[in-house]
């Protein structure tokens, strides 16, 4: 399936969306099994939810909790979101709800969180967007496809194809390259957004554990 500019997807039971190596599944209420090959990144955007490993292991989630599942498993009650990505293997992680705004500094006056960090440079990674009210985003583009969900708030995706009005429970795609800015009026608006790479990370040379070890010179004594 291919698409050139920002496409919306409605929440329902099942397939939502395939792009190349990418699934788009949705879940309302019912028993939604999560593809076993794939690491599978879960958005709760409605009511509460209960994430169970494929060892059977139950986990409740509530409303903006997120998660990242590497074994398959299954989600049941609630409503939200998975992005699955067929032959990465990345961390189980459940993390959530959103705060407020993000901890880091985003163009035009918004925020970001990463909220699931890539385990090695170029993996994928999960943000929380924060966009606040009266906000005029200057168009942009990214190298690689975004998707997510809208989580609060309303505003607008505005795109050389189109303004398209932005809701809570609605999930979205944008694919590489495509001119986009988000618009604000009166209220803010807080989108999850999973991106499949990252320019940042850690690497075998490079990571926190490696960095702040110092290894003492041997004295040999005579």
């Amino acid at each position: 399936m291919v698409m050139y500019s920002f496409t919306p997807l409605a929440i329902h039971q099942g397939l939502l969306l395939t792009v190349n190596t990418v699934t788009v599944w949705g879940w309302t209420g019912q028993r939604l099994a999560l593809p076993a090959e794939a690491t599978c990144y879960g958005m709760v955007v409605a009511d509460a939810a209960v994430l169970q490993s494929a060892a059977g292991r139950r986990f409740e989630l509530d409303r903006g909790m997120y998660f990242a599942v590497n074994d398959g498993g299954s989600v049941t009650g609630g409503q939200g979101l998975i992005i699955a990505l067929t032959g990465y293997r990345g961390l189980w992680q459940i993390g959530g709800p959103l705060e407020p705004t993000g901890r880091l500094r985003y163009i035009d006056g918004c925020s970001d969180t990463l909220l699931i960090s890539p385990p090695q440079l170029g993996d994928p990674c999960l943000n929380h967007l924060h966009i606040p009210p009266q906000t005029d985003q200057t168009p942009h583009t990214h190298p690689s496809a975004r998707l997510g969900v809208i989580l609060n708030g309303s505003g607008e995706c505005r795109t050389p194809s189109g303004v398209y009005p932005l809701q809570p429970g609605m999930g979205w795609y944008i694919p590489a390259g495509c001119l986009h800015s988000f618009f604000t009026r009166d209220e803010a608006l807080d989108v999850v957004a999973w991106h499949p790479d990252s320019d940042c990370g850690p690497r075998d040379d490079d990571h926190p554990m490696i960095n702040r070890t110092v290894v003492q010179p041997v004295v040999v004594e005579r």
